[in-house]
């Protein structure tokens, strides 16, 4: 299980205009913005762009320029394969350390959509187990003994909450290695990641392959 929400793009128009500093090619900018704010590409900013890309990492430096927000929600390991992407890449997550004793424990905050029935069935124990040990520690004054267990029974399965900034050129990376990952929340992502403004584009370069 995987949710991508509150997703924010920045700074395309900056970055287009210094994609164009190497020529100062400024006057042949003519994109806009529509009702909505969004900023459209222009023809000219859009074929400017599409080259870029084509050339290679050292030609597109403006990708690294355009930001990305969201906040992702995923069991904790997927975001164990996600800790692999160090570079140009910040998140602040909800903590697994303090707040774990906060509210009960249930079958939501774990991701067990592919779970068989059987494991499912274990999967409630380990859950029951859990809250057990919760109202113990809450009842009985926080013993440290009772925190280490709720913190080493609990599954790689539990979701967390973290927001997240990156550029397009860190998407790149991910939506060419991870497209076809045998984890269906690396391709929910990449999926994402065609719907951000000029992904298909910029991102994920299908015109390149159409070619």
């Amino acid at each position: 299980m995987i949710k991508l929400e509150r997703t924010s793009v920045m700074n395309l128009e900056n970055a287009m205009r210094g994609a164009r500093n190497a020529h100062n090619s400024w006057a042949r900018m003519d994109s806009t913005y529509d009702e909505n704010g969004q900023f459209i590409l222009g023809p000219n900013d859009l074929d400017l762009a599409l080259r870029l890309r084509k050339a290679g990492s050292d030609h597109r430096k403006f990708l690294r320029q355009v930001f990305v927000s969201v906040d992702i929600t995923a069991p904790l390991y997927w975001w164990k394969e996600y800790d692999t992407y160090k570079v140009a890449t910040t998140a602040n997550s909800t903590s697994t350390m303090h707040r774990i004793h906060c509210r009960p424990f249930s079958r939501e905050d774990f991701s067990t959509d592919h779970m068989t029935p059987e494991t499912l069935a274990f999967m409630d124990l380990v859950i029951e187990r859990l809250e057990q040990i919760r109202l113990k520690f809450m009842e009985e004054g926080k013993k440290k003994e009772d925190w280490y267990d709720m913190i080493q029974l609990l599954p790689s399965s539990y979701n967390q909450m973290r927001t997240c900034t990156m550029n397009y050129e860190t998407l790149v990376n991910i939506y060419h290695a991870r497209k076809n990952h045998k984890l269906e929340e690396w391709r929910q992502m990449c999926r994402w990641i065609l719907e951000l403004p000029y992904g298909k584009e910029l991102i994920a370069a299908e015109q390149e392959a159409e070619g």
